[in-house]
């Protein structure tokens, strides 16, 4: 029979093997030629607009059916030929929670701007630019007909609003329309609606037939973001696209796009462009959509949701909704605004332990205000709950040190025979009322625990730039000192040599190792992580202490 220090060896060097290929295999990101477009022809016909005023808030938009189909007349809409060449308009829409700018080029989003969140944790420094395309190449919800229907990206749209800027007032509410004609009397609207105090969007995409025969097309809705290979990401959180399909959130490298094109059906519920604390979505509603199909080409990325074929006779319309979200990976954010946003929030395996984990963090820091104080005061309420469970897994160590010498005497009697002499050691054991893996089992309960704070500690967007005390500024950094990192590897070596051990000598080396390994590990590990380490070692050795001075 094993011993029971061999198994918490292997449990501890198991840890160091996952940690370390955490470490040497982080998640890699890095092209699919996109679907070319004919260049943009004379647009004509043109219906009255309906102008909105710079004050009104916007009537809510009726969501009877993500595909609505118009009622065809029996003649043809009469056309009448409207130049739509005008110089290309900017529109920026202000919220109390991000500042957006649309170009009348296509009506793409060029500019997306989160007001509560900054580039570093320097409260000077610029804000957080989730969309800042200085080409248009680069601007998002592109907008692609295809076949019969003909849309260029870059089509010229008119805007029903006057001004060049929208500032929403608190709780409302505003629609943005825009509108262009494809030279076959194709009509596109593509109306926004932005809320107050939500980073969500409602959008709504209408197409009539304005010609005089009927029309065959497709009709593409695509998430766009500029990529760069060298650019610098965090080595243990996935950047990316992502999409929410039969209740699994499937995360695709970027590197995989040079050579496939993945593609989802209508199992999808929503795509998104992902970084570590921040994701660009969009969400088909109803019948809106076909196939989702992820693409690279070249510098970018593209999320495109493809419409199925669609066919409308002369004065007919469809509309196709969607629902947009641009900002933080927030779980509380997410989970209020629905379509399983939350599950953009991978915990991995863990999950089950990590979202109450988390939630219990965010409530301490409601009233603590310090989110180095709430994980301290988590570590120590887990501690509290595992005491029972640690005291007698070390308890069960330290009986089975003072057995060592009968077991050293059993081991050179029956060397020779095996059978007999596992026979003698459970007799041995039983004689002594000693479990040789009671100082496992309960460690082995611990380990779910750890994992689950670990991913909640390493990619929770509440640590970003969270200031602890003195020269921790940023939680989700690592510790610019290695301060926190030094102290935890000492508090393991003092934690080693009080716990009881029944290693012959060699295996004893090695794990004296153990700590220098682990504080190299944690040099570039976010602070607050080290933190949770750090306390949890200087409790277990209170603990340690207590058994000793009890034995």
């Amino acid at each position: 029979m094993n011993e029971n220090k061999n198994v918490v060896l292997a449990l501890v060097l198991m840890l160091v093997v996952w940690m370390g290929f955490s470490v040497l295999f982080p998640p890699q990101e890095t092209s699919q030629p996109e679907q070319q477009t004919t260049p943009i022809q004379e647009a004509v016909s043109k219906d009255p607009v309906e102008k909105v005023s710079p004050v009104a808030e916007a009537a809510p938009v009726k969501r009877e059916s993500a595909m609505s189909l118009a009622t065809a007349s029996d003649e043809a809409v009469p056309q009448a030929p409207v130049a739509l060449n005008a110089p290309a308009r900017e529109i920026t829409v202000e919220t109390a929670k991000y500042r957006a700018t649309l170009s009348s080029s296509g009506a793409r989003l060029t500019a997306f701007e989160l007001k509560d969140y900054r580039s570093t944790a320097d409260p000077q420094s610029a804000l957080v630019q989730l969309i800042n395309s200085e080409s248009l190449r680069y601007a998002t919800l592109r907008t692609v007909g295809t076949e019969g229907f003909s849309l260029p990206s870059d089509s010229p749209y008119e805007i029903d609003f006057q001004n060049d800027f929208i500032e929403l007032e608190e709780g409302k509410t505003q629609e943005l329309r825009f509108r262009s004609v494809t030279a076959s009397g194709l009509e596109v609207v593509k109306t926004f609606i932005f809320k107050d105090g939500h980073y969500s969007i409602d959008l709504s995409t209408s197409i009539r037939n304005l010609g005089p025969g009927p029309l065959t097309g497709g009709l593409d809705l695509a998430l766009v973001k500029y990529w760069d290979d060298d650019e610098e990401r965090d080595a243990y959180s996935f950047a990316g696209p992502a999409t929410l399909a039969d209740d699994k959130v499937d995360e695709v490298k970027v590197k995989k796009l040079k050579d496939e094109a993945p593609v989802y059906g209508k199992e999808a519920v929503w795509t998104s462009i992902q970084s570590k604390y921040f994701i660009d979505v969009i969400a088909p509603l109803g019948d809106s959509f076909e196939q989702i199909r992820l693409s690279r080409d070249n510098d970018r990325i593209q999320n495109t949701i493809k419409s199925t074929l669609l066919t409308l006779q002369p004065g007919a319309a469809k509309q196709l909704d969607y629902f947009l979200f641009f900002g933080p990976k927030d779980i509380e954010i997410l989970k209020a605004e629905g379509h399983k946003l939350d599950k953009t929030i991978d915990f991995g395996f863990f999950e089950i332990l990590s979202k109450p984990l988390l939630y219990v963090l965010i409530f301490f820091y409601g009233f603590l205000k310090n989110y180095g104080l709430a994980i301290i005061l988590l570590t120590i309420i887990i501690k509290i709950l595992f005491w029972p469970l640690t005291h007698k897994s070390y308890a069960s160590m330290k009986a089975m040190q003072k057995l060592q010498p009968e077991m050293q005497k059993v081991r050179e009697r029956f060397k020779s025979d095996k059978e007999r002499l596992n026979k003698e050691l459970m007799g041995l054991y039983k004689k002594h009322r000693v479990n040789p893996m009671g100082g496992c089992l309960p460690m082995l309960v611990q380990i779910p625990v750890f994992f689950a704070l670990y991913k909640v500690l390493l990619g929770s967007i509440a640590l970003r730039h969270a200031p602890f005390a003195m020269w921790l500024t940023d939680l989700s950094a690592k510790d610019p000192y290695y301060i926190t990192p030094v102290l935890m590897g000492i508090s393991m070596f003092v934690q080693q040599k009080l716990t009881p051990t029944t290693a012959d000598p060699m295996q004893a080396k090695i794990m004296t190792f153990l700590p220098v390994v682990f504080t190299f590990m944690f040099l570039n590990f976010p602070s607050g992580l080290v933190i949770y380490w750090l306390v949890n070692n200087l409790l277990t050795i209170v603990q340690q202490y207590y058994i000793h001075r009890k034995a």
